[in-house]
């Protein structure tokens, strides 16, 4: 009662009084949001509305997001800026075929001229006065900076101070940063959208905020016309119609000694069908990101680019061909990959509310095109894909990474995941509340990478030999030969994530246990408090008389199947294998092709297929194969 007294009183103070306001910093965040949309004359469903899109509200403990954006109102600070991609790091090939030679590193290229949209900081410093030491970290300072620059967009766009939230359709619009004239009314009708239906939240740092609902809210489209942003070049891109979506295409060229660069063509799903959709981060920035793809001597491309300030989404590559994208040449020739701006350690701030809406549209448009479960089996992070061969596991990447929230991604696409089975069903999904669930992680501070993670909102949980808090994480022999899992944000050895379902080993109190790499691994999962639900289904298990079972990263063809002139791609085993009495979830059967693609020729490339029948199962945090001869397939009810 007294919050909502203090924001009634806020909201009819006069403007001298708030200057007053804001000199003793409001109480909590949506005081914070009455006093500057009071002070700047912007209808406070507007600023609320911006904000949600951008941060969903939350403050993110000063970190930057996307686009070296910080606070509530995404402000952005060109100092930030950095360059770069993650398939330019570590030892994963992301073609993951090694029938191929592993292209000739390619440096990455300067940034341009930093865009406008990259400097939003600098002129609310200057309408605000405010440091940007203080806009970057003080949350009621930020968004007083975000107010002022709707109020600058506004007067600019000849528009009034209107209390008609109607009215700022434009400055909204320009508020995304997006020079394409698509991008910017997708993010203003995202943001009308929620001014329209309401919302109330809880942010990460436990304020509740609300925005009532706006119903019959009529957008004044003019002062987006006004704007003169360029048209979206759309080329035939395969996008729904209800988001920003251009073609910049990805190079395809020929080059010395018989190579070419940088994709394959082919004629999906006539000569395979998509079975996967692969979701990447940049550990990079947007324009940087796109020049990589369109550069034919860098050894990595993807299909689409998803802009984090405002959904943007760039295709590089059509469906049908096949880009080197996720490591591993079995599942880049069954998948279709989605580069988000952004980079894993700085936690959820950089996939922003814009970002998941737009990829989420993308994702159920291809997967309905496709066909491909709406399910964490084959909607997989990079983290999930398997290697490819026992030397090759332990240098595949980790994007997108524990704070990437799948829940929220899921229910977008009007998948939820839910439960399926009572309480001692013999399988579980896991999924722990997000906004609360906080652990421990180091690593995320590049110049101290020793040092703790400020507690950030995530969707994983730790993986314990025993069922205890102090005891050792179990560990992964392949990403850790000979040593310890690590707490590190960027090793998931020992960790499960949201929406992945496991076969349950044992329960014991508040903890459970799983299967997982060969081993019980226990998680705490109190009933208070669960970090994982019931999702009872199909497991395998060895066949009677088998004491292990060996996993692979691929499902490749058997010999015979190869005919002349295509060598054959053994068929070789992970360091992995589980033994009798284990169980593993079953996520359905596993093609098996071999898609030979090593000439600039479409006419060249040929689908290999075999007999030998596959199974996917998730094995550990990565999604690996069994022959179907070694298993017997049984429910977890």
């Amino acid at each position: 009662m007294r919050r909502l007294l203090a924001i009634s009183l806020v909201a009819v103070l006069p403007l001298s009084s708030i200057s007053a306001a804001h000199a003793q910093e409001p109480a909590d965040r949506q005081q914070a949001f009455a006093a500057a949309a009071e002070e700047f004359q912007v209808p406070q469903s507007v600023l609320l509305g911006v904000s949600y899109l951008e941060s969903r509200w939350d403050a993110h403990a000063g970190q930057p997001s996307s686009d070296a954006g910080f606070g509530p109102m995404h402000l952005t600070d060109a100092a930030a800026f950095t360059s770069g991609n993650h398939h330019h790091e570590g030892t994963e090939d992301a073609r993951g075929d090694e029938s191929r030679p592993l292209p000739a590193p390619v440096e990455q290229p300067a940034p341009a001229d930093v865009p406008a949209s990259l400097r939003t900081m600098e002129r609310a410093a200057a309408l605000t006065g405010e440091s940007h030491e203080k806009l970057r970290t003080d949350d009621a300072a930020n968004i007083r900076g975000g107010a002022a620059l709707l109020a600058d967009y506004q007067k600019a766009l000849g528009a009034p101070l209107s209390d008609d939230p109607g009215e700022w359709y434009g400055a909204v619009a320009r508020y995304s940063g997006a020079e394409e004239a698509g991008a910017a009314r997708f993010f203003a009708d995202e943001v009308f959208s929620v001014i329209e239906q309401g919302v109330t939240r809880t942010t990460d740092d436990g304020e509740r905020i609300a925005l009532p609902a706006v119903p019959g809210l009529e957008k004044i489209e003019k002062w987006l016309e006004k704007l003169g942003l360029r048209p979206s070049r759309p080329d035939g891109v395969e996008c729904p119609a209800s988001i920003s979506c251009e073609w910049i295409p990805a190079a395809y060229q020929e080059l010395p000694d018989n190579d070419y660069g940088h994709y394959d063509l082919a004629n999906r799903p006539f000569s395979q069908k998509v079975d996967y959709i692969i979701i990447h981060d940049m550990e990079g920035y947007f324009l940087p990101s796109i020049r990589l793809n369109q550069d034919p001597n860098y050894g990595a491309s993807w299909h689409y680019s998803i802009r984090s300030s405002d959904g943007h989404i760039a295709q590089h590559i059509k469906t049908k061909d096949v880009g080197w994208q996720a490591g591993n040449w079995y599942v880049n020739a069954k998948s279709i990959g989605l580069e988000h701006e952004g980079f894993l350690a700085e936690g959820g701030t950089w996939y922003t509310e814009a970002m998941y809406r737009s990829s989420a549209r993308l994702v159920r448009y291809l997967a309905l095109k496709h066909a491909v479960p709406l399910d964490r089996a084959h909607i997989l992070g990079h983290d999930n894909v398997p290697g490819t061969l026992p030397t090759t596991v332990r240098g595949m990447h980790e994007d997108p990474g524990p704070f990437w929230d799948w829940a929220h991604y899921f229910q977008l696409m009007g998948a939820p995941l839910h439960a399926f089975g009572g309480p001692r069903a013999g399988s579980v999904m896991i999924k722990p509340d997000f906004a609360t669930n906080k652990p421990y992680f180091y690593g995320c501070d590049r110049k101290n990478p020793e040092a703790a993670c400020p507690p950030l909102p995530a969707g994983t949980v730790w993986l314990r030999t025993e069922p205890r808090a102090d005891a050792p994480l179990v560990k992964d022999i392949g990403k850790h030969p000979t040593g310890d899992s690590l707490y590190s944000v960027y090793d998931h050895s020992a960790r499960a994530s949201t929406g992945q379902r496991y076969a349950v080993a044992d329960r014991q109190g508040d903890w459970t246990a799983i299967w997982y790499l060969g081993q019980k691994a226990w998680f705490h999962n109190p009933a208070a408090a669960p970090t994982a639900v019931p999702s009872m289904g199909l497991v395998v298990t060895p066949k009677p008389g088998k004491a292990t079972v060996p996993v692979y990263g691929r499902a490749y063809p058997e010999q015979e199947a190869y005919p002349e002139g295509i060598p054959y791609q053994a068929v070789t085993p992970l360091q992995y294998t589980f033994s009798a009495g284990e169980k593993y979830t079953l996520a359905g059967p596993a093609a098996t092709e071999y898609y030979r693609a090593v000439t600039f020729n479409l006419e060249d490339h040929q689908v290999v297929r075999g007999r030998t029948k596959y199974l996917e199962i998730q094995f550990g945090h990565r999604v690996m194969f069994v022959k179907a001869d070694d298993v017997q397939v049984t429910f977890s009810g």
